[in-house]
């Protein structure tokens, strides 16, 4: 397993990290497999969209937050009790199948860390099997 360390720089924002798990991916020598990606943290979150347009990124905290406000309502008395939530929303691990030391993605996809609670230094873990 290896660990990525994410330095997130606004209180919500997606990070693209594709081309950090495929260079940790030719670290770790996987050829062919699958690439499990695991967020140990409670208000973050992993997620595999479209990376070509970046206005996707901002759509997709948009559309979060009207779903899920911050408010001083909940119950959780750290005030970030919106991050949780939409964290649970958006998923801890994805998984990628890797051929020939590449991510198997879509033409417009890519692996996005998800920050609701920062700025933060955060970890991925990267995990494979073959």
């Amino acid at each position: 397993m290896k660990k990525l360390i994410i330095k997130t720089r606004a209180r919500q924002e997606l990070v693209d990290i594709t081309e950090r798990v495929e260079r940790t991916l030719r670290e770790m020598s996987l050829a062919d497999g699958v690439c499990t990606l695991y967020v140990p943290h409670t208000t973050a979150a992993i997620t595999i969209n479209e990376n070509a347009d970046p206005s996707v990124k901002e759509d997709i905290l948009d559309a979060l937050a009207r779903l899920v406000p911050q408010s001083p309502h909940y119950k959780h008395a750290e005030g970030n009790a919106h991050a949780h939530i939409r964290a649970s929303f958006i998923g801890h691990s994805v998984q990628v199948i890797v051929e020939n030391g590449k991510l198997l993605l879509g033409t417009w996809q890519g692996i996005f860390f998800c920050e609701f609670d920062g700025p933060r230094e955060r970890e991925v873990w990267v995990t494979s099997s073959c």
